[in-house]
């Protein structure tokens, strides 16, 4: 399977930070305005060690009211498709762009991305995946560092630095585009054929990455 690697996106390796060291770090996070409406953080939840990590975009109504990621709709759509890469949701971690429910399920505002990246990329650095799998626009433009949507850019994997990047579409998008589902499919299948074909403890970088 190829992976289209990136050229210079090293990486600083991975960080010996806890996910709760960073949670505790984040506190009641008011860095941008939406502090101020949300009813609870959503900071992530899910395998600490994960092979694999779900980058979602932010908070729904559910999310915001349970104080975890991907416990909507969503989330039932994402359990039900994460056996098509041989995964459970016990194995995965998933976390947000943004850590706060936008008002109306707005898109998240540039600078409340930019607020909240840093607790993202530690969230990264903590986990140490192999594979990212980035779930619509948002994610797969701040893991891969672009502007291209995710239509062009989904369908294949990309290498930055240790990470093999998944861009797919949302699950709450196919609940809108159904055409889009296969799709969605056709991805994460992708992902479970490199996790069978990379198994766990081989360096998954292969040596080729920047």
């Amino acid at each position: 399977m190829s992976v289209m690697h990136i050229p210079g996106h090293e990486h600083q390796g991975p960080r010996e930070v806890s996910l709760q060291e960073i949670r505790d770090l984040m506190g009641n996070c008011q860095l941008c305005p939406l502090g101020a409406t949300r009813t609870n953080l959503v900071f992530g939840v899910g395998n600490p060690h994960a092979r694999v990590m779900f980058v979602g975009e932010g908070p729904g109504r559910n999310e915001d009211l349970q104080g975890e990621p991907f416990v909507g709709a969503a989330g039932h759509k994402l359990d039900a498709l994460l056996g098509l890469a041989g995964l459970t949701r016990e194995e995965i971690y998933i976390a947000n762009v943004v850590k706060c429910r936008p008002p109306g399920n707005r898109n998240p505002k540039p600078d409340e991305i930019e607020a909240c990246a840093p607790f993202l990329r530690e969230q990264i650095r903590s986990i140490w995946p192999d594979v990212i799998v980035c779930l619509g626009n948002f994610a797969s433009q701040f893991v891969l560092r672009t502007n291209k949507g995710v239509t062009s850019l989904r369908g294949q994997l990309y290498q930055t630095g240790h990470f093999v990047v998944c861009p797919t579409f949302h699950p709450a998008a196919c609940i809108y585009h159904s055409d889009w589902q296969p799709l969605l499919e056709a991805d994460l299948r992708m992902v479970g054929a490199w996790l069978a074909e990379h198994p766990a403890g081989v360096d998954a970088t292969q040596g080729g990455a920047q």
